[in-house]
């Protein structure tokens, strides 16, 4: 018998565990669900005879130790700041890992030692990162087995409510940890255009935004994700005059969010005290000057933020409930943890509506005869209504297709990988074209 371990039973792992479980009868595996909490777990295993859920801390080096000895694989689902401490104990151990997030910058470290120990450490095997790798790979490889040169590059991508699914004015929706869409764009981000190197501190990220057209979708909005310049080297665009990634918003997200985060409230090291008693107005108005003038909080902000104090963007503020005399109520120290949870409570996912997820990669190549065209290529998924998400099914399937991989001997590496390799891209894409995970693309010639 093969042994799985899932660290994480959060937003995206439903999906995966799902995935992992039906397949366990047919290919003898043993699915354990690790989180911090025990009841959170067992509702992901949901009393499969193949599955368990066991209380897991990261933090707690024995448990770690323990868990991680006695099983096969690991997916590791877990917030991004632990992704080193498990791949650190899986390699020590000659376990593989496999993890959704962005890669830790001293995995690389583990390189060698992985090699030796002939175990696989993949991060970034989600949908963004992750799918978005896969569909770039097999597009890139497809120019270049043509004779073709990438000239310019960019990759979007979303998580959002679905078209028929827009019940709020923030036209959003929380499918995955609130806690990272409160701290989106703190990294700041970096791409290159037209052979100019762009740097945007994380206090302005949101200021640079774009309309983007989506087929399927019209006019949306992009603003830049993180450092871009990584996939100049990461694809070998040495001729590229253009490297872009950026997240794909609804229309009029980002100046909302520019004030927000002006105003300060994406802050996770202030520590607040008595915050569980404290109304929304009083939190909002810890962060206006002290001589900022205004009959109101609503025309202080106003006036603060420099914007009309009855245009759109009061209004989201106002529909947040930014202004409310209503107490925060929870036990939260920060003001990132009340406005996640203020995210969680007013765009939460309920029955009546459902997800999308998007990815969309937009590239132009020239040929050795001159010859240049565009290629697009689109990939929008629904998730259910009181069912999956499109965010868990998008996340977790990957992940889950490359355990299975991994345990039933059809994946030849070792070592440090992101899923750019063909051995890990064709068949991962393979199996997700049959759940419904395809792009649509198209050509175009240029000039």
């Amino acid at each position: 018998m093969k042994n799985v371990l899932v660290l994480g039973a959060g937003k995206s792992s439903p999906y995966l565990i799902d995935y992992l479980l039906k397949n366990a009868e047919e290919n003898d595996w043993f699915i354990t669900v690790g989180d911090y909490s025990l009841e959170q777990a067992r509702k992901t295993v949901k009393s499969h005879p193949r599955g368990a859920a066991v209380l897991f801390d990261v933090n707690d080096f024995d448990m770690r130790s323990a868990q991680i000895a006695k099983n096969d694989v690991v997916v590791n689902m877990l917030a991004p700041m632990y992704q080193h401490l498990v791949a650190l104990t899986c390699v020590r151990h000659g376990k593989h890992m496999i993890s959704v997030s962005y890669e830790d910058s001293r995995i690389r470290d583990l390189q060698k030692d992985a090699i030796k120990k002939d175990v696989l450490i993949l991060t970034e095997m989600g949908l963004d990162p992750g799918i978005d790798h896969m569909a770039a790979a097999a597009m890139i490889d497809d120019v270049r087995s043509k004779g073709g040169e990438i000239t310019s590059f960019e990759s979007y991508g979303g998580g959002l409510p679905a078209l028929d699914s827009l019940n709020n004015p923030l036209k959003y929706v929380i499918s995955w940890n609130p806690r990272n869409v409160v701290m989106a764009g703190q990294s700041g981000a970096q791409y290159l255009r037209d052979d100019k190197i762009k740097i945007i501190p994380h206090h302005y990220v949101f200021l640079h935004s774009w309309p983007l057209e989506v087929e399927g979708l019209g006019t949306m909005e992009a603003y830049p994700n993180r450092d871009s310049l990584n996939y100049k080297a990461l694809y070998g665009f040495e001729k590229a005059h253009t490297v872009i990634r950026g997240t794909i918003r609804y229309p009029g997200w980002s100046e909302t969010w520019f004030q927000i985060v002006k105003l300060g409230f994406p802050n996770e090291e202030q520590r607040i005290p008595d915050l569980k008693n404290k109304t929304w107005a009083e939190l909002t108005e810890m962060f206006l000057p002290l001589n900022s003038s205004g009959p109101n909080i609503e025309q202080r902000v106003a006036n603060f933020l420099n914007i009309s104090p009855t245009g759109q963007i009061m209004q989201n503020l106002k529909w947040l409930g930014l202004f409310s005399k209503d107490k925060i109520g929870i036990n939260v120290e920060t003001s990132t943890q009340a406005m996640t949870h203020l995210l969680n409570e007013k765009l939460k996912l309920t029955d009546d509506i459902r997800d999308m997820v998007v990815l969309m990669h937009r590239m132009e190549v020239q040929y050795a005869d001159k010859k240049q065209e565009e290629r697009i290529a689109t990939m929008i998924y629904n998730g259910e209504r009181g069912g999956f998400t499109a965010m868990a099914k998008s996340v977790g399937l990957p992940a889950g297709i490359l355990a299975k991989l991994i345990l039933t001997g059809k994946m030849p590496l070792s070592g440090c990988h992101i899923p750019t390799h063909p051995a890990i891209y064709k068949p991962v894409m393979s199996e997700l074209a049959e759940y419904g995970f395809t792009f649509n693309e198209k050509i175009n010639p240029l000039g």
